[in-house]
């Protein structure tokens, strides 16, 4: 019993350490975790773990050059993660950790660790639920479709979530996170420093109202407001307001996910930049058929900053699928897609060469997997990547095909 129970000590305090999952700013689930999927019990701790050796064959355009200027290398991705829980007496620890690294052959300064975890605390009491979270993430990759080249970064987010059920189905809450983006010294592209350029804090403050219309499916509405303060690009700071409306769907029913519509009102501190007030969109959504076919839909619609100096943000629209379909036995095929723009906005009064350009992004996948058990799939996959621009520097096309091995869930 006490050597069981140094393990499980052992294996909380790392999962404390290391938090859980990438640092985003998402909410905090107030909801008691779904221990189902538990593989490996040590004592109190319940965890999941997962791995997926993925990329492992040959990227055509490492750098992602323009034509005539593509470099290419063997390559691949390991990522080990894993699910942690602990029940502490009526609440919950619940994180996730999770570790990618990134290997080239020839171009060793594109090798990385990139480290995520994050961890929170629930407290799912009958008529009040509240929890608080904290995340962590170390990284050198492409941060966003506007940043090729892979730039070392650090971010750390508090989150706080409270809801109390003042009927039966009906609950009423508030939400609050405080997110710190840090680019690195070494961390710049196109001559920019992105420190001086991207680093900043975001504070959100939102209040909500959720109605749970069945025990699987739930709509809610919230109201917020965003600050982003930056370090020192001042000149990117803003205020803004958000409203929405989200349908979520629990992880057990057909339907998996959530989706969210919502509006925002960006206000730029600096009356050189433009507003932007109109609607966003969030959706992840994926959907089981027939036991066979597995559906996934992903939308966003956001404000997004960049490093440009004169075109100090941008637009995102987003949507991306994947399907995969059992063909037969143990066998499979998967393809997807991803459509992407980025629409700039210029700063008054810049000389800008192309006004209110927008930049496409795209990329189309197929594949094939043999299920050698329910947990462990081997498959290969093909990947084109390009970007259509008017910088002409900033359009490339690059291909990305080989082996694929995956376990657990």
């Amino acid at each position: 019993m006490a050597r069981g129970f140094d393990k499980a000590a052992f294996a909380t305090v790392i999962a404390c350490v290391c938090l859980a999952q990438r640092a985003t700013a998402q909410t905090v689930s107030i909801n008691a975790p779904d221990t189902s999927k538990t593989r490996i019990q040590v004592g109190p701790v319940m965890l999941n773990p997962a791995v997926d050796l993925s990329n492992l064959g040959i990227d055509t355009n490492v750098f992602n050059q323009p034509a005539g200027q593509e470099q290419e290398d063997f390559t691949f991705t390991l990522s080990p993660r894993s699910d942690v829980w602990m029940k502490v007496g009526p609440t919950w620890l619940s994180g996730n950790i999770r570790e990618d690294l990134v290997w080239y052959q020839t171009f060793d300064t594109e090798r990385s660790a990139n480290t995520s975890a994050t961890i929170n605390w629930i407290v799912p009491l009958n008529r009040l639920r509240f929890s608080v979270g904290t995340g962590y993430l170390w990284a050198r990759e492409r941060p966003s479709y506007e940043i090729d080249a892979r730039v070392p970064r650090v971010e750390a987010q508090v989150t706080g979530a409270m809801e109390l059920r003042a009927f039966s189905r009906t609950y009423f809450g508030v939400q609050a996170s405080r997110r710190r983006v840090d680019y690195q010294d070494d961390a710049s592209l196109l001559d920019t420093a992105l420190q001086v350029a991207l680093n900043r804090v975001s504070t959100n403050l939102a209040v909500s109202a959720r109605h749970e219309l069945t025990p699987l499916t739930s709509i809610s509405f919230d109201v917020g407001r965003l600050r982003d303060e930056f370090d020192i690009s001042a000149l990117r700071d803003s205020d803004s307001t958000t409203a929405g409306v989200q349908v979520t769907f629990d992880p057990s029913a057909i339907i998996r996910g959530s989706a969210r519509i919502g509006y925002r009102d960006f206000e730029p501190t600096d009356v050189s930049l433009r507003s932007y007030r109109g609607p966003t969109v969030a959706v992840d959504l994926s959907y089981v058929l027939l036991g066979s076919t597995k559906l996934s839909l992903q939308v966003n619609r956001d404000v997004q900053y960049s490093f440009d100096v004169n075109q100090p943000y941008y637009l995102q629209n987003g949507i991306a699928s994947t399907i995969q379909q059992q063909i037969f036995g143990p066998v499979d095929a998967v393809g997807g897609f991803g459509f992407y723009n980025l629409s700039y906005r210029d700063r008054a009064g810049a000389v800008t060469l192309y006004p209110d350009r927008v930049d496409e992004y795209r990329s189309f996948n197929v594949g094939v997997g043999y299920h050698m058990s329910p947990d462990l799939r081997v498959g290969v996959r093909l990947e084109k990547q390009w970007r259509n621009t008017e910088v002409a520097p900033r359009q490339f096309e690059g291909l990305r095909f080989g082996l694929a091995v995956s376990y657990g869930t």
